[in-house]
C-alpha cells in the first residue's frame, strides 16, 4: 500500500510488491514510471507518504541507521566516490575489511587489475569525484564496495549503464556469486 510522490503528481500509488528471500526482481518501464523510486523506497533515501516498506515484516522506518546499512546495499548509475584512496574508499564500505577482503571485491567488480595499474596502486588518491576514472570504472569501484559490504537486500539503479557488454556479464555473474 505505498503512496509517494515529489508534488502534487503521485508518482506511486497503492503499489504492493514483495520480493521473496533469495529472489531477484526487476522493475521495467519508461522514463518517469517510479523505478527508481522504488529503489530508493527500498533503501529508505525517501519514505513513502503513505503505506509501508518492510523487510522480513519491519517497516524500514523502525529501523536503526547502521541496521538498514547493513540490510541493504546501492549501486546506482551515479556513483560517489571520495577524495581518498581506492582503498579508503572501497574499506569505507567495511571498515574492518582486510586487504585481502578488498581485492577479492575488486576483482569481483573487475576493478582490480585497473587498480593494480595505478601509479600507486590501491593508495592511489581517486581525486575529487573520482576524476581520475571513467564512468565505467567508478560503477566497479561502487559495486565492489558494495560487494565488500554483502548486504542482504542489493538495489542496482542502473548500476552497470557505463559498463561494457563483457564486463557487465562479468559483474553480474560475480554478484551472482
Amino acid at each position: 500500500g505505498v503512496w509517494f510522490r515529489y508534488g502534487d503528481a503521485w508518482t506511486l500509488q497503492d503499489v504492493d510488491v514483495v520480493v521473496p528471500a533469495g529472489t531477484r526482481t526487476a522493475f521495467v518501464g519508461e522514463t518517469g514510471a517510479g523505478k527508481t523510486t522504488m529503489g530508493y523506497l527500498a533503501a529508505r533515501l525517501y519514505d513513502p507518504e503513505k503505506g509501508a516498506v518492510k523487510i522480513d515484516g519491519t517497516d524500514l522506518r523502525e529501523l536503526t541507521f547502521d541496521s538498514l546499512s547493513q540490510s541493504v546495499g546501492v549501486v546506482s548509475q551515479e556513483t560517489y566516490l571520495f577524495h581518498a584512496s581506492v582503498r579508503e574508499n572501497l574499506r569505507f564500505a567495511r571498515p574492518d575489511a582486510t586487504d585481502e577482503e578488498i581485492e577479492d571485491a575488486a576483482r569481483a567488480a573487475q576493478i582490480h587489475e585497473t587498480v593494480t595499474n595505478l601509479p600507486e596502486g590501491y593508495d592511489t588518491v581517486v581525486g575529487e569525484r573520482g576524476f581520475r576514472f571513467s564512468g565505467g570504472e567508478k560503477q566497479r569501484i561502487a559495486i565492489a564496495r558494495t560487494v565488500l559490504r554483502n548486504p542482504p537486500v542489493l538495489v542496482l539503479d542502473e548500476a552497470t549503464s557505463a559498463l561494457d557488454v563483457q564486463t557487465e556479464r562479468a559483474v553480474g555473474e560475480a554478484l551472482e556469486r
